[in-house]
């Protein structure tokens, strides 16, 4: 018993001394801790520079996300400094493309007609004003689809009648004081129908489906303004500028404060009768909208009236617009007649901007029609105004390197949903204007991210603000952005990007967005 206590005394020595042992050795080896070394003041971190392979993942991861696997998107992406293409996807396949259809239709006119053309308007007569001033029949004003007959040209909002003035200033010029005949709105250099084929019924209410006329005023709309009258009574309905070519049949009602406003505009087909309904309350704000003219031209010679009897010349006769079909499928001959004057407009590169930044759909439907008629052969009858234009457009896509099949045109606009392009058709189309040598004007009429136009709310806080610059596409389910960027390493790309059969609209602009503001971001080279 006293051994076996004994040599459990020694086992349990034996084993603390272990224990004590192991513990010192553990200690031992623990590393004395170093002191921390602070980072020097403003120095960072060498940054790691991007590569193409990185760019294109992050690209697919974009487009990769689940809520877009029932649309289309297709993308386009070349390096304008080496000729390389960057990413593509989707690139040959057809888009509806929207308002990038203009890029083809601008585009075009620049390269063909020059950014200094001008779109002429002419005063026509039988002769010469005589030493009294009198004209003696008609004077003809032959238009030839000037945009520029519109407050959007005046550094003064809403002047309705500083375009039409220097039309006016000029044939007073001229040494006209009467007119004994009546004053004739010709819009017979067009040979189109006023509306083009695949244009949408309930576009055509509304400013951005205005008809078509080689004699605009105003882009072709009026201003309606819809303001509260005293509780009971109809609303107070307001045309600018005011004309007598509109009925508006007014069974609208303004009612109390705190009721919700709820009122519709109703525009007849083919007629200027304006149906207002509904109701406002009398402290509403009040309603302002944009209205299309049918038979523009007529109000065209209508203002024009107004304005020459306001400088003093009699003008005895009516006034009336006369098209093709009026003139039994004959255009005015004017070679039979004495040009008075003419008005010339605004050189193209200005109107192309004024076309690309806003997306306006009626000055590319005239752009491609004077195109047409002024650098085709206008001696063939068999072919319309418009078919001319979009001859014209496919011989600079030629040039472009763009297949003709690739593109599907059935306006200049893209208001058509039958139009269809390829983000390959358009990237190249780009690239070919940049190497242009209407370059720069080319590149001013685009819009410019967070800055003006159709951009103008996009890219805000980010590397593409102030840098990527190009035309923007909406229609219901489509979005598209075609353009130019430079990214950190001051590489210059030129992308399309082309969405389709996706309802939600800004999941479609984030996802354009996300990859153009990707390449701007990019830090590497594609060399």
């Amino acid at each position: 018993m006293k051994k076996n206590l004994l040599t459990a005394k020694f086992s349990a020595v034996f084993i603390l001394t272990i224990c004590l042992a192991a513990s010192f050795n553990l200690i031992a080896q623990t590393p004395t801790p170093q002191p921390t070394v602070s980072p020097t003041p403003n120095a960072s971190p060498t940054p790691q520079v991007q590569t193409v392979s990185y760019l294109q993942s992050r690209i697919a991861m974009t487009l990769a996300n689940p809520l877009l696997r029932r649309g289309q998107v297709g993308v386009k992406v070349m390096s304008l400094t080496t000729g390389r293409t960057v990413y593509e996807r989707n690139a040959e396949n057809y888009f509806m493309p929207a308002s990038n259809m203009k890029s083809f239709t601008v585009a075009s006119a620049i390269d063909k007609l020059s950014p200094n053309f001008r779109f002429v308007t002419s005063v026509y007569a039988n002769s010469k004003p005589d030493s009294n001033g009198t004209i003696t029949g008609d004077l003809i004003i032959y238009g030839r689809g000037d945009p520029s007959f519109s407050s959007n040209f005046s550094e003064v909002e809403n002047d309705y009648y500083g375009a039409m003035d220097k039309l006016a200033d000029k044939i007073v010029q001229a040494g006209v004081k009467n007119i004994n005949g009546s004053i004739i709105g010709d819009e017979t250099f067009y040979n189109t129908k006023p509306i083009p084929f695949g244009w949408e019924w309930d576009d055509l209410q509304w400013y951005y489906g205005a008809e078509i006329s080689s004699l605009t005023i105003n882009d072709n709309a009026v201003n309606l303004k819809i303001l509260p009258s005293t509780v009971g009574s109809p609303l107070v309905v307001q045309i600018l500028p005011s004309n007598r070519l509109f009925r508006v049949i007014n069974k609208s009602q303004t009612a109390r404060r705190g009721t919700k406003r709820k009122i519709k505009v109703t525009k007849l087909l083919g007629q200027n009768v304006l149906e207002i309904s509904g109701m406002m309350p009398e402290n509403d704000r009040g309603y302002s909208g944009f209205v299309t003219v049918t038979r523009p031209a007529q109000m065209f010679v209508d203002i024009l009236k107004q304005r020459l009897q306001l400088k003093g010349v009699t003008v005895r006769g009516t006034t009336r617009a006369i098209n093709l079909e009026e003139r039994n499928g004959v255009r005015l001959p004017i070679e039979n007649y004495v040009e008075i004057t003419n008005l010339q407009s605004p050189p193209l590169s200005l109107i192309a901007a004024k076309t690309m930044k806003p997306s306006q759909n009626l000055y590319t439907e005239l752009i491609l029609r004077t195109m047409g008629e002024t650098s085709g052969n206008r001696t063939d009858a068999e072919k319309t105004s418009e078919q001319k234009g979009k001859e014209a457009v496919q011989e600079t896509l030629g040039k472009a390197g763009v297949s003709a099949d690739s593109i599907v045109q059935y306006d200049a606009s893209g208001l058509s949903r039958h139009n269809l392009i390829t983000p390959n058709s358009s990237a190249m189309l780009y690239r070919y204007m940049d190497r242009s040598r209407y370059a720069v004007a080319w590149r001013n009429s685009l819009t410019v991210g967070g800055i003006d136009g159709t951009l103008r709310r996009r890219f805000k806080g980010t590397a593409a603000q102030a840098n990527a610059r190009g035309k923007t596409g909406t229609l219901d389910q489509v979005s598209a952005l075609t353009g130019y960027v430079t990214s950190k390493s001051g590489e210059k790309f030129v992308f399309s990007v082309l969405t389709n059969n996706i309802p939600n609209s800004r999941l479609r602009v984030r996802t354009i967005d996300q990859i153009v503001v990707l390449l701007a971001n990019f830090d590497g080279k594609t060399l």
